[in-house]
């Protein structure tokens, strides 16, 4: 079983939100610390936002105060909240473990595009 599902990606107009969500099988996933990524043609996957383990938040200074992270451990899922969505936000989102060295096989991620 592919160990992340990412999904809650679509097409919204500028100013609109999304919520993505990232079901992780592998366990234990309170015991993570967990992280947003995005990748589109022209750019690198960076990261976008990380929750730790301990429930420790951090954006890239691009979405800071647009877009949160969470987790539901119960659910063995992480969220992506992003409103206020601009152009330059369009991107393959994926998610991961934080750490570069613990990642995990890279699912197919979901699309978000923002245009009018």
């Amino acid at each position: 079983q592919a160990p992340l599902v990412e999904s809650g990606g679509g097409l919204v107009q500028p100013g609109g939100s999304l919520r993505l969500s990232c079901a992780v099988s592998r366990s234990p996933f309170w015991a993570y610390d967990m992280a947003w990524y995005r990748q589109t043609p022209r750019t690198q996957r960076e990261l976008v936002a990380s929750v730790t383990a301990g429930g420790i938040e951090n954006y890239e200074e691009s979405v800071k105060g647009r877009f949160r992270i969470s987790r539901d451990n119960a659910k063995n899922t992480m969220y992506l909240e992003m409103s206020s969505l601009q152009p330059e936000d369009t991107a393959v989102y994926y998610c991961n473990r934080r750490s570069e060295s613990r990642w995990w096989a890279w699912a197919q991620g979901t699309q978000v595009t923002v245009s009018s």
